[in-house]
């Protein structure tokens, strides 16, 4: 039988993968390429990122991600 799922192990995997994107190094390209990547690999670390910052909630098989995008301070 597989493992309970645990949103809280969930997040731990998207920081790890935040992590993971930021020690990544560019490939060897060059040009618009280059830049590309670059992008992506933002774009990337930003998604991982805040989900590994949600909070999360399980309830009756919904799963419910919370993400505070207003300033810090503003709460």
């Amino acid at each position: 039988m597989a493992e309970a799922f645990d949103p809280q192990e969930m997040l731990v995997r998207f920081a790890e993968r935040a992590e993971a994107v930021k020690r990544r190094g560019l490939p060897p390209v060059e040009g618009p390429e280059r830049l590309r990547f670059a992008k992506q690999a933002a774009l990337d670390f930003q998604d991982f990122a805040m989900l590994a910052d949600a909070t999360v909630e399980l309830d009756d098989g919904v799963l419910t991600l919370r993400v505070d995008l207003r300033p810090a301070g503003a709460t």
